[in-house]
């Protein structure tokens, strides 16, 4: 997917099963990691990164776990890029080539402007596959 590593789908996928727990409900790592599918040692990384952007906070004890600290329409898939693949967005082009830097600069835009989706889209998705699901037999 578009060069992405899997950390990252594995933390969208992390912040999917988070939103399906709701908002009231702190959520444990083995629990996210089982729905999810993600390896639980991964996910532990995954989640401490999201927890220091402030994306997650976590509880302690018994009814611990986590759970978001925002509102997925407040997350982008930008902000998530940003997080967890380090200089996804910063690379500069190295060349004295005015052209070419004007070209890289757009494509710079252009890829920023496209991953500027808000994770609330994955209710969007959500009601697709419910009505895939609903239309058979």
């Amino acid at each position: 997917m578009l060069g992405l590593s899997t950390k990252t789908l594995y933390a969208l996928a992390a912040l999917y099963e988070l939103d399906l727990q709701g908002s009231n409900k702190a959520t444990k790592i083995k629990e996210i990691a089982s729905n999810a599918n993600i390896p639980q040692n991964f996910l532990e990384q995954i989640l401490l990164s999201l927890k220091k952007s402030g994306i997650l906070i976590s509880i302690k004890g018994a009814h611990g776990g986590y759970k978001l600290n925002l509102p997925l329409s407040d997350i982008t898939l930008f902000d998530i890029v940003q997080i967890l693949e380090d200089g996804y967005f910063q690379t500069s082009c190295k060349t004295d080539n005015s052209a070419l830097k004007l070209f890289w600069e757009d494509i710079q835009e252009k890829s920023r402007a496209n991953f500027n989706i808000p994770l609330s889209e994955f209710i969007t998705y959500r009601n697709k596959i419910n009505q895939t699901l609903d239309f058979s037999i």
